[in-house]
Protein backbone atom coordinates (compact mmCIF):
# COMPACT_ATOMS: atom_id res chain seq x y z
CA UNK A 1 0.00 0.00 0.00
CA UNK A 2 2.66 2.12 0.88
CA UNK A 3 4.19 1.67 -2.66
CA UNK A 4 0.89 2.45 -4.26
CA UNK A 5 0.73 6.01 -2.25
CA UNK A 6 4.17 6.83 -3.13
CA UNK A 7 3.45 5.95 -6.40
CA UNK A 8 0.21 7.96 -6.52
CA UNK A 9 1.56 11.43 -4.66
CA UNK A 10 4.70 11.42 -6.56
CA UNK A 11 2.80 11.43 -10.13
CA UNK A 12 0.78 13.80 -8.95
CA UNK A 13 3.44 16.13 -8.17
CA UNK A 14 5.59 15.46 -11.00
CA UNK A 15 2.96 17.27 -13.02
CA UNK A 16 3.89 20.00 -11.61
CA UNK A 17 7.62 19.90 -11.33
CA UNK A 18 9.05 23.23 -12.05
CA UNK A 19 7.19 24.36 -8.92
CA UNK A 20 8.33 24.70 -5.63
CA UNK A 21 5.04 22.93 -4.16
CA UNK A 22 6.51 19.18 -5.19
CA UNK A 23 9.28 17.33 -5.22
CA UNK A 24 12.10 17.81 -6.97
CA UNK A 25 12.40 15.15 -10.08
CA UNK A 26 14.55 12.03 -9.26
CA UNK A 27 17.13 12.25 -12.22
CA UNK A 28 16.46 11.33 -15.88
CA UNK A 29 16.72 12.73 -19.03
CA UNK A 30 15.08 15.97 -20.05
CA UNK A 31 11.90 16.27 -22.48
CA UNK A 32 12.09 17.78 -25.63
CA UNK A 33 11.07 21.13 -23.75
CA UNK A 34 13.88 21.08 -21.34
CA UNK A 35 11.77 19.45 -18.87
CA UNK A 36 13.27 16.87 -16.49
CA UNK A 37 11.50 13.27 -17.57
CA UNK A 38 9.96 11.29 -14.96
CA UNK A 39 12.42 8.75 -12.40
CA UNK A 40 11.47 5.06 -12.53
CA UNK A 41 8.59 3.93 -9.94
CA UNK A 42 11.17 2.12 -8.08
CA UNK A 43 13.29 5.35 -7.91
CA UNK A 44 10.03 7.47 -6.57
CA UNK A 45 8.63 5.16 -4.08
CA UNK A 46 12.10 4.71 -2.85
CA UNK A 47 12.39 8.34 -2.28
CA UNK A 48 8.92 8.90 -0.81
CA UNK A 49 9.27 5.87 2.60
CA UNK A 50 12.21 7.54 2.81
CA UNK A 51 10.74 11.22 3.43
CA UNK A 52 8.29 9.58 5.77
CA UNK A 53 11.19 8.03 7.74
CA UNK A 54 12.44 11.04 8.19
CA UNK A 55 9.51 13.05 9.27
CA UNK A 56 8.86 10.75 11.73
CA UNK A 57 12.36 10.77 13.21
CA UNK A 58 12.26 14.28 12.74
CA UNK A 59 9.39 15.11 14.41
CA UNK A 60 10.15 12.20 17.65
CA UNK A 61 13.26 14.82 18.28
CA UNK A 62 11.13 18.08 18.22
CA UNK A 63 10.79 18.47 21.92
CA UNK A 64 13.16 15.21 24.20
CA UNK A 65 15.40 18.31 24.69
CA UNK A 66 12.53 20.17 26.40
CA UNK A 67 11.11 17.67 28.53
CA UNK A 68 13.91 15.09 29.74
CA UNK A 69 15.51 18.92 30.85
CA UNK A 70 12.07 19.55 32.84
CA UNK A 71 12.22 16.16 34.29
CA UNK A 72 15.58 16.68 35.87
CA UNK A 73 15.85 20.04 36.14
CA UNK A 74 16.51 20.05 40.04
CA UNK A 75 19.19 17.75 39.82
CA UNK A 76 20.58 20.38 36.93
CA UNK A 77 20.04 23.01 39.07
CA UNK A 78 22.07 21.72 41.90
CA UNK A 79 24.86 20.08 39.88
CA UNK A 80 25.83 23.65 37.71
CA UNK A 81 25.39 25.94 41.09
CA UNK A 82 22.39 27.78 38.92
CA UNK A 83 20.18 30.06 40.19
CA UNK A 84 16.55 30.10 40.54
CA UNK A 85 16.25 33.24 38.03
CA UNK A 86 18.94 31.45 35.66
CA UNK A 87 16.73 28.35 35.89
CA UNK A 88 13.55 30.31 35.14
CA UNK A 89 15.45 31.73 32.16
CA UNK A 90 16.08 28.49 30.64
CA UNK A 91 12.31 27.23 31.05
CA UNK A 92 11.13 30.74 29.27
CA UNK A 93 14.52 29.85 26.31
CA UNK A 94 12.14 27.69 24.14
CA UNK A 95 9.54 29.62 22.95
CA UNK A 96 11.93 32.72 22.78
CA UNK A 97 14.53 30.42 20.57
CA UNK A 98 11.42 29.10 18.40
CA UNK A 99 10.78 32.63 17.80
CA UNK A 100 13.56 34.18 17.31
CA UNK A 101 15.84 31.08 15.35
CA UNK A 102 12.58 29.97 13.36
CA UNK A 103 11.77 33.19 11.52
CA UNK A 104 15.22 32.42 9.25
CA UNK A 105 14.12 28.99 7.84
CA UNK A 106 12.29 29.97 5.08
CA UNK A 107 15.43 32.03 4.11
CA UNK A 108 17.53 29.20 4.52
CA UNK A 109 15.03 27.02 2.84
CA UNK A 110 15.40 28.88 -0.10
CA UNK A 111 19.03 29.11 -0.27
CA UNK A 112 19.80 25.77 0.69
CA UNK A 113 16.78 23.48 0.09
CA UNK A 114 14.48 22.19 2.87
CA UNK A 115 16.16 18.97 3.11
CA UNK A 116 19.45 20.63 4.11
CA UNK A 117 18.03 22.73 6.61
CA UNK A 118 16.25 20.10 8.38
CA UNK A 119 19.18 17.86 8.22
CA UNK A 120 21.55 20.36 9.41
CA UNK A 121 18.76 21.15 12.65
CA UNK A 122 18.74 17.26 13.36
CA UNK A 123 23.19 17.61 13.52
CA UNK A 124 22.23 20.71 15.67
CA UNK A 125 20.15 19.21 17.78
CA UNK A 126 22.30 16.01 18.04
CA UNK A 127 25.55 18.05 18.49
CA UNK A 128 23.82 20.73 21.69
CA UNK A 129 22.38 17.71 23.20
CA UNK A 130 26.23 15.68 23.50
CA UNK A 131 27.70 18.74 24.49
CA UNK A 132 25.33 20.72 26.84
CA UNK A 133 25.86 18.42 30.61
CA UNK A 134 29.44 18.47 29.55
CA UNK A 135 30.08 21.99 28.59
CA UNK A 136 31.27 23.13 32.35
CA UNK A 137 29.46 25.76 33.42
CA UNK A 138 25.98 27.45 33.46
CA UNK A 139 26.98 29.50 30.44
CA UNK A 140 27.90 26.77 28.55
CA UNK A 141 24.82 24.50 29.76
CA UNK A 142 22.96 27.89 27.90
CA UNK A 143 24.92 27.89 25.14
CA UNK A 144 24.41 24.30 23.91
CA UNK A 145 20.98 24.35 24.66
CA UNK A 146 20.28 27.35 22.42
CA UNK A 147 21.89 25.50 19.84
CA UNK A 148 19.92 22.53 19.98
CA UNK A 149 16.93 24.99 20.25
CA UNK A 150 17.65 26.78 17.31
CA UNK A 151 17.78 23.18 15.44
CA UNK A 152 14.48 22.33 17.29
CA UNK A 153 13.23 25.87 15.83
CA UNK A 154 14.64 25.69 12.06
CA UNK A 155 12.29 21.81 11.37
CA UNK A 156 9.35 23.12 13.59
CA UNK A 157 9.04 25.52 10.85
CA UNK A 158 10.62 23.20 7.70
CA UNK A 159 8.13 20.63 8.66
CA UNK A 160 5.00 21.52 7.47
CA UNK A 161 6.47 22.62 4.46
CA UNK A 162 7.80 19.34 3.67
CA UNK A 163 4.56 17.71 4.03
CA UNK A 164 3.10 20.08 1.89
CA UNK A 165 5.65 19.52 -0.76
CA UNK A 166 5.65 16.29 -0.98
CA UNK A 167 2.38 15.00 0.12
CA UNK A 168 0.19 17.88 -1.39
CA UNK A 169 -3.32 15.64 -1.18
CA UNK A 170 -2.94 14.06 2.18
CA UNK A 171 -1.79 16.99 3.95
CA UNK A 172 -4.40 15.89 6.87
CA UNK A 173 -3.07 12.18 7.18
CA UNK A 174 0.70 13.28 6.98
CA UNK A 175 0.78 16.13 9.75
CA UNK A 176 -1.36 13.77 11.97
CA UNK A 177 1.94 11.25 12.04
CA UNK A 178 4.28 14.14 12.46
CA UNK A 179 2.06 15.12 15.16
CA UNK A 180 2.09 11.92 16.51
CA UNK A 181 5.10 10.84 16.67
CA UNK A 182 6.14 14.62 18.31
CA UNK A 183 3.82 13.93 21.13
CA UNK A 184 5.01 10.71 21.23
CA UNK A 185 8.51 12.00 21.76
CA UNK A 186 7.07 14.50 23.93
CA UNK A 187 5.27 12.22 26.33
CA UNK A 188 8.48 9.54 26.20
CA UNK A 189 10.93 11.80 27.26
CA UNK A 190 9.11 13.51 30.27
CA UNK A 191 8.36 9.84 31.28
CA UNK A 192 10.86 7.85 31.10
CA UNK A 193 14.07 10.02 31.46
CA UNK A 194 13.79 9.64 35.39
CA UNK A 195 14.10 6.00 35.53
CA UNK A 196 16.31 5.85 32.95
CA UNK A 197 19.03 8.00 34.48
CA UNK A 198 18.86 5.85 37.74
CA UNK A 199 18.88 2.77 35.84
CA UNK A 200 22.45 3.71 34.36
CA UNK A 201 23.71 5.31 37.83
CA UNK A 202 21.87 8.42 38.91
CA UNK A 203 23.70 10.88 36.87
CA UNK A 204 21.63 13.57 35.20
CA UNK A 205 24.83 13.78 32.71
CA UNK A 206 24.02 10.63 31.48
CA UNK A 207 20.11 10.71 31.70
CA UNK A 208 20.46 14.09 29.16
CA UNK A 209 23.00 13.17 27.24
CA UNK A 210 21.56 10.00 25.96
CA UNK A 211 18.86 11.31 23.90
CA UNK A 212 21.58 12.76 21.55
CA UNK A 213 21.70 9.29 20.18
CA UNK A 214 17.72 10.10 18.91
CA UNK A 215 18.56 12.61 17.09
CA UNK A 216 21.62 11.38 15.73
CA UNK A 217 19.33 8.75 14.10
CA UNK A 218 17.05 11.60 11.84
CA UNK A 219 20.94 12.43 10.77
CA UNK A 220 21.03 10.12 7.51
CA UNK A 221 17.91 9.86 6.24
CA UNK A 222 17.68 14.01 6.09
CA UNK A 223 21.47 14.01 4.87
CA UNK A 224 20.40 11.32 1.87
CA UNK A 225 17.35 13.74 0.86
CA UNK A 226 19.60 16.52 1.14
CA UNK A 227 21.83 14.71 -1.17
CA UNK A 228 18.96 14.14 -3.43
CA UNK A 229 17.58 17.69 -3.29
CA UNK A 230 20.74 19.20 -4.55
CA UNK A 231 21.57 16.33 -7.41
CA UNK A 232 17.74 16.42 -9.07
CA UNK A 233 16.91 20.10 -8.57
CA UNK A 234 17.97 21.94 -11.82
CA UNK A 235 19.49 25.48 -11.32
CA UNK A 236 16.39 27.14 -12.85
CA UNK A 237 13.86 25.77 -10.76
CA UNK A 238 16.28 26.34 -7.70
CA UNK A 239 16.30 30.09 -8.64
CA UNK A 240 12.45 30.11 -8.86
CA UNK A 241 12.17 29.05 -5.16
CA UNK A 242 14.43 31.71 -4.23
CA UNK A 243 12.90 34.61 -6.08
CA UNK A 244 8.79 33.71 -5.94
CA UNK A 245 8.01 33.30 -2.41
CA UNK A 246 9.62 36.97 -1.62
CA UNK A 247 6.22 38.17 -3.85
CA UNK A 248 4.34 37.34 -1.13
CA UNK A 249 3.67 39.63 2.06
CA UNK A 250 2.34 37.11 4.79
CA UNK A 251 1.83 39.92 7.05
CA UNK A 252 -0.67 41.67 4.85
CA UNK A 253 -3.15 38.89 5.75
CA UNK A 254 -5.75 38.43 7.77
CA UNK A 255 -5.99 34.71 7.67
CA UNK A 256 -2.26 34.59 8.40
CA UNK A 257 -2.29 37.00 11.52
CA UNK A 258 -5.71 34.98 12.80
CA UNK A 259 -3.38 31.81 12.25
CA UNK A 260 -0.66 33.39 14.35
CA UNK A 261 -2.20 34.56 16.84
CA UNK A 262 -4.31 30.64 17.26
CA UNK A 263 -0.39 29.10 17.77
CA UNK A 264 0.23 31.62 20.45
CA UNK A 265 -2.82 31.07 22.59
CA UNK A 266 -2.61 27.12 22.27
CA UNK A 267 0.90 27.24 22.66
CA UNK A 268 0.27 29.69 25.87
CA UNK A 269 -1.88 26.69 27.09
CA UNK A 270 0.39 24.28 26.64
CA UNK A 271 3.16 25.53 28.71
CA UNK A 272 1.12 26.37 30.96
CA UNK A 273 -0.67 22.87 31.47
CA UNK A 274 2.75 21.59 31.40
CA UNK A 275 4.17 24.07 33.80
CA UNK A 276 1.54 24.00 35.88
CA UNK A 277 -0.80 21.55 36.38
CA UNK A 278 0.94 19.14 38.50
CA UNK A 279 1.23 21.55 41.26
CA UNK A 280 -2.37 22.70 41.19
CA UNK A 281 -3.19 19.08 41.45
CA UNK A 282 -0.49 18.79 44.60
CA UNK A 283 -2.39 21.84 46.55
CA UNK A 284 -5.53 19.90 46.21
CA UNK A 285 -3.85 17.58 48.00
CA UNK A 286 -3.15 15.30 44.97
CA UNK A 287 -0.27 13.11 45.60
CA UNK A 288 2.77 14.12 43.92
CA UNK A 289 3.36 10.93 42.39
CA UNK A 290 -0.45 11.16 41.09
CA UNK A 291 0.17 14.81 39.86
CA UNK A 292 3.06 14.15 37.68
CA UNK A 293 1.26 10.58 35.97
CA UNK A 294 -1.95 13.14 35.78
CA UNK A 295 0.28 15.43 33.62
CA UNK A 296 1.54 12.19 31.96
CA UNK A 297 -1.91 11.22 31.02
CA UNK A 298 -2.72 14.72 29.43
CA UNK A 299 0.25 14.36 27.28
CA UNK A 300 -0.23 11.46 26.11
CA UNK A 301 -3.54 12.44 25.08
CA UNK A 302 -1.78 13.91 21.97
CA UNK A 303 -0.60 11.12 20.91
CA UNK A 304 -4.18 9.04 19.18
CA UNK A 305 -5.57 12.74 18.79
CA UNK A 306 -2.77 14.21 16.86
CA UNK A 307 -3.17 11.41 13.78
CA UNK A 308 -7.41 11.57 14.33
CA UNK A 309 -7.79 15.67 14.65
CA UNK A 310 -5.48 16.64 10.88
CA UNK A 311 -7.14 14.03 9.16
CA UNK A 312 -10.61 15.26 9.97
CA UNK A 313 -9.63 18.46 9.52
CA UNK A 314 -8.92 18.15 6.06
CA UNK A 315 -11.90 16.65 4.97
CA UNK A 316 -14.28 19.35 6.76
CA UNK A 317 -14.78 23.06 4.27
CA UNK A 318 -14.20 24.89 7.76
CA UNK A 319 -12.08 24.10 10.71
CA UNK A 320 -14.18 26.48 13.37
CA UNK A 321 -16.27 23.52 14.28
CA UNK A 322 -13.40 21.47 15.76
CA UNK A 323 -11.44 24.70 17.19
CA UNK A 324 -15.01 25.52 19.14
CA UNK A 325 -15.19 21.56 20.67
CA UNK A 326 -11.30 22.03 21.63
CA UNK A 327 -12.03 25.15 23.60
CA UNK A 328 -15.10 23.52 25.24
CA UNK A 329 -13.17 21.21 26.31
CA UNK A 330 -10.39 23.42 27.75
CA UNK A 331 -13.28 25.44 29.45
CA UNK A 332 -14.44 22.40 30.77
CA UNK A 333 -11.34 21.53 32.39
CA UNK A 334 -10.45 24.80 33.96
CA UNK A 335 -13.95 25.03 35.55
CA UNK A 336 -13.24 21.40 36.38
CA UNK A 337 -10.06 22.77 38.13
CA UNK A 338 -11.11 25.23 40.04
CA UNK A 339 -14.55 23.75 41.59
CA UNK A 340 -13.03 19.83 42.48
CA UNK A 341 -9.68 19.45 41.26
CA UNK A 342 -9.32 16.18 43.25
CA UNK A 343 -12.58 14.86 43.18
CA UNK A 344 -12.47 15.15 39.29
CA UNK A 345 -8.65 14.96 38.55
CA UNK A 346 -8.74 12.23 35.82
CA UNK A 347 -11.64 13.99 34.14
CA UNK A 348 -9.95 17.16 34.09
CA UNK A 349 -6.48 15.93 32.75
CA UNK A 350 -7.60 14.15 29.87
CA UNK A 351 -10.24 17.41 28.80
CA UNK A 352 -6.69 19.51 29.07
CA UNK A 353 -5.30 16.88 26.95
CA UNK A 354 -8.21 17.24 24.59
CA UNK A 355 -7.66 21.14 24.37
CA UNK A 356 -3.96 20.66 23.80
CA UNK A 357 -4.59 18.91 20.21
CA UNK A 358 -5.26 22.68 18.90
CA UNK A 359 -1.69 22.23 18.41
CA UNK A 360 -1.43 19.28 15.39
CA UNK A 361 -4.75 21.35 14.28
CA UNK A 362 -2.56 24.68 14.09
CA UNK A 363 -0.05 22.93 11.64
CA UNK A 364 -2.68 21.03 9.88
CA UNK A 365 -3.73 24.71 8.79
CA UNK A 366 -0.57 25.73 8.29
CA UNK A 367 -0.60 23.55 5.66
CA UNK A 368 -4.45 24.21 4.34
CA UNK A 369 -3.86 28.08 4.33
CA UNK A 370 -1.31 28.14 1.69
CA UNK A 371 -1.46 26.94 -2.20
CA UNK A 372 2.35 26.60 -3.02
CA UNK A 373 5.37 26.08 -1.29
CA UNK A 374 6.85 28.91 -0.58
CA UNK A 375 3.89 30.08 0.61
CA UNK A 376 3.76 27.12 2.65
CA UNK A 377 7.25 28.27 4.29
CA UNK A 378 6.36 32.14 5.04
CA UNK A 379 3.18 30.97 6.84
CA UNK A 380 4.86 29.06 9.05
CA UNK A 381 7.84 30.82 9.98
CA UNK A 382 5.46 34.02 10.22
CA UNK A 383 2.48 32.09 12.65
CA UNK A 384 5.11 29.80 14.85
CA UNK A 385 7.21 32.76 15.47
CA UNK A 386 5.04 35.35 16.22
CA UNK A 387 3.09 32.85 17.84
CA UNK A 388 5.73 31.65 20.15
CA UNK A 389 6.57 34.79 20.91
CA UNK A 390 3.07 35.67 22.09
CA UNK A 391 3.07 32.30 24.42
CA UNK A 392 6.52 33.80 26.17
CA UNK A 393 4.77 35.28 28.92
CA UNK A 394 1.59 33.63 29.38
CA UNK A 395 3.47 31.07 32.13
CA UNK A 396 5.25 33.11 33.86
CA UNK A 397 1.54 35.76 34.46
CA UNK A 398 0.32 32.45 36.25
CA UNK A 399 2.87 32.66 38.46
CA UNK A 400 2.51 35.99 39.28
CA UNK A 401 -0.64 36.15 39.78
CA UNK A 402 -0.49 32.50 41.67
CA UNK A 403 2.09 33.47 44.11
CA UNK A 404 0.06 37.51 44.90
CA UNK A 405 -3.60 35.82 45.17
CA UNK A 406 -2.19 33.25 46.87
CA UNK A 407 -4.32 30.52 45.35
CA UNK A 408 -5.48 29.30 42.07
CA UNK A 409 -8.50 31.37 41.23
CA UNK A 410 -6.98 34.11 39.08
CA UNK A 411 -4.79 31.92 37.24
CA UNK A 412 -7.73 29.52 36.47
CA UNK A 413 -9.72 32.33 35.66
CA UNK A 414 -6.98 33.80 33.40
CA UNK A 415 -6.40 30.60 31.65
CA UNK A 416 -10.20 30.17 30.80
CA UNK A 417 -10.55 33.63 29.75
CA UNK A 418 -7.97 33.15 27.66
CA UNK A 419 -9.74 30.28 25.92
CA UNK A 420 -12.64 32.60 24.49
CA UNK A 421 -10.12 34.88 22.03
CA UNK A 422 -8.61 31.19 20.81
CA UNK A 423 -11.80 29.68 19.84
CA UNK A 424 -12.48 33.46 17.67
CA UNK A 425 -9.27 33.17 16.28
CA UNK A 426 -9.66 29.48 15.49
CA UNK A 427 -12.73 30.50 13.36
CA UNK A 428 -10.96 32.75 11.22
CA UNK A 429 -8.14 30.62 10.81
CA UNK A 430 -10.20 27.67 9.73
CA UNK A 431 -12.09 29.78 6.72
CA UNK A 432 -11.41 28.56 3.44
CA UNK A 433 -9.11 30.84 1.87
CA UNK A 434 -5.23 30.97 1.53
CA UNK A 435 -2.64 33.52 2.28
CA UNK A 436 -1.87 33.87 -1.34
CA UNK A 437 -5.43 35.22 -2.04
CA UNK A 438 -4.79 38.37 0.87
CA UNK A 439 -1.51 38.95 0.75
CA UNK A 440 -0.58 41.86 -1.72
CA UNK A 441 1.91 41.12 -4.46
Amino acid sequence: MMGDMASKDTMRMRDTAPSADGPPPAGGSSDPQGRPSAPPPATRAWATRLVVVGIVLAALNLRPAITSLGALLEEVRDGLGMSGSVAGLLTSAPPLCFAVFGVMAPRLARRFGAGAVVCAGMAAITTGLLIRPYAGGTAGFLAASALALMGIAVSNVLMPVIVKRWFPDRVGSMTGLYSMALALGTSAAAAVTVPMTDTLGGDWRTGLVVWAGLAAAAVPPWLALAARERRTTPAPQASARVEAPGLLRVTRSRTAWALAVFFGLQATAAYITMGWMPQIFRDAGVPASTAGLLLAVTMVMGVPLAFVIPRVATRLPHQGPIVVVLGLCGLVGYAGLHFAPAAGAWAWALLLGVSNCAFPLALTLVGMRARTGGGVAQLSAFAQSAGYLLSIPGPLLVGVLYQHSGGWGLPLALMAALMVPQMAVGVLAGRDRTVEDEATR
